[in-house]
């Protein structure tokens, strides 16, 4: 099998003829797809883009935009997708560190990716119609020699969110990709039979290697929707037979009544990810459906690590067990192993971890070690039977008085107090205990801080529970819905210190 990403996967579909995308009106078969592909090979390689070179994306959801991932992977070129969201400032950064050889962006955008960078601009319209790069290619050949790639040799890099600093850039290889859609499609048993419904962004992990990958690995048609809409999902959620998403969306299902049994009763599968699910909502899907939601765990820098089992015990609060072929080890600040049940860094070791860090070999020593182990900085413990539960980031714990408090361990806590919605808890500079713990809670029903924690006594040691419940409309969360801890931490620092 080739060593390509792109070919070694559809080089394996026998009847090119078959629906890939399914896009509104559109039904566009794997054959056209993957001509559109080579069309878009050809223009970048017009444009003087090379084996190894990168090209930075920074458009809205549509099949050529999926189409323009599949080109650079058969050119050979370093596909490198931004937010779309990323704001000029933002972009000055990281088109700086990528130094791509070529930009394509949003007709909107394009005064601006030109004041910024100063090599060749395409760009591709929201609806996947309008731009230069479909102009300019429309006429280009339908076929292309795919770049003979070692397993080694870069596909993409991946800027990381940069919450605790500037993003770093995250670079996968085609090996870690292939490999890591091959043990998913086999671990959540896709095949050709199978139509996903796809409504995340394919910015991130999630959205562009997980669904797309794991999808073309098997063969299987994806119902392509520009974003989460929950009538869309309703609409086509008869189609499909399985469904990748974060919590917040399996949250914001859960309070639609059109969810329920008849609503899910063709589907296969649920996939969970990118975020913790709170058991809360594990269990009312479960409750709503009759499914129980997957929950796996992954992250840009090793695809993904752990998921539960497609057949077996799914257990509400875990993210599973290590894929195959993937080591996880749970280690103390020293890199020993921890007992059994006891806390501490997640590490992890397989072909799926990334390749390091883009131009930061120091960060790339600090976290990627001679061994081959990868610091996750998530902190996590194993059961009896092998199943990780993450507890928070390494960064997040919060040290109160001396002592250890694990945040998600209160979150969860916190979401099952009734009228309480949603939760973040973190630390803050307190004058007698170092750090007071801190939480953020959306709530309903008038429910007051008195109430809070007084619901909070049964379950959480004294030292455990918040210092302070603050109310707020929504708990800040990026596009893949992972909380924003220091946005909160930030808006907060005096509380304790100066009685804000």
């Amino acid at each position: 099998m080739s060593g390509n990403l792109f070919s070694s996967f559809a080089n394996t579909i026998p009847d090119r003829g078959r629906v890939f995308l399914l896009a509104g009106k559109r039904e566009i078969s794997f054959g056209h797809a993957f001509e559109c592909a080579a069309r878009f090979a050809h223009l970048l390689a017009s444009r003087g883009v090379k084996r190894g070179d990168r090209v930075a994306v920074q458009v809205e959801k549509s099949p050529e935009a999926v189409f323009l991932y599949f080109a650079c992977l058969r050119l050979g070129a370093i596909y490198v997708p931004f937010n779309p969201a990323y704001t000029a400032d933002e972009l000055i950064y990281l088109l700086s560190d990528a130094e791509p050889a070529l930009v394509v962006c949003t007709p909107e955008k394009e005064t601006a990716a030109r004041s910024i960078f100063g090599g060749p601009v395409l760009t591709l319209g929201a609806d996947g119609k309008a731009g230069s790069l479909i102009q300019e290619a429309k006429d280009l050949r339908p076929d292309f020699a795919d770049a003979d790639m070692a397993h080694e040799e870069l596909a993409a890099i991946l800027y990381t969110s940069g919450t605790t600093g500037r993003s770093k850039g995250a670079m996968l290889s085609h090996g870690n990709l292939k490999s890591n859609a091959l043990v998913l499609k086999e671990l959540w048993q896709f095949s050709d039979r199978d139509v996903l419904l796809h409504v995340l962004p394919i910015f991130h992990t999630h959205g562009l290697f997980v669904a797309i990958n794991v999808a073309l690995a098997a063969a299987a048609s994806i119902i392509f929707l520009p974003k989460f809409d929950p009538d869309l999902i309703f609409r086509e959620l008869p189609r499909a037979t399985v469904m990748m998403g974060v919590p917040t969306l399996y949250v914001r299902l859960l309070s639609d009544p059109r969810l329920g049994v008849a609503a899910v009763r063709h589907m296969r599968l649920f996939v969970s990810g990118s975020a913790p699910l709170p058991i809360e909502v594990f269990n009312q899907w479960q409750e709503r459906t009759g499914f129980t939601l997957l929950e796996r765990y992954g992250m840009t820098e090793t695809n993904m690590n752990t998921s539960n089992p497609y057949v077996g015990a799914r257990k509400p609060g875990t993210v599973g067990l290590p894929l195959p072929g993937t080591e996880l080890r749970i280690v103390d600040k020293n890199g020993d192993a921890v007992p059994q049940g006891e806390v501490g860094l997640i590490t992890v070791r397989g072909p799926n971890v990334f390749q390091g860090y883009w131009r930061q070999p120091d960060k790339t020593r600090a976290e990627l070690h001679a061994d081959g182990f990868f610091v996750t900085g998530d902190l996590g413990l194993k059961d009896a039977d092998g199943y990780i539960s993450i507890v928070g980031r390494g960064k997040e714990l919060v040290i109160t008085g001396g002592l250890n408090v694990y945040p998600r361990e209160v979150e969860s806590s916190l979401n099952a107090v009734p009228g309480v919605s949603d939760s973040a808890v973190f630390g803050l500079p307190h004058p007698d205990l170092g750090e007071g713990v801190t939480a953020a809670v959306v709530a309903e029903n008038g429910i007051t801080e008195a109430g809070i924690l007084a619901a909070l006594e049964k379950g959480l040691a004294n030292f455990k529970r918040p210092k302070r419940i603050l109310f707020v409309d929504e708990i800040p969360r990026n596009a893949m819905g992972k909380v924003q801890k220091p946005l909160l931490q930030k808006k907060y620092c005096g509380l304790y210190t100066e009685g804000k």
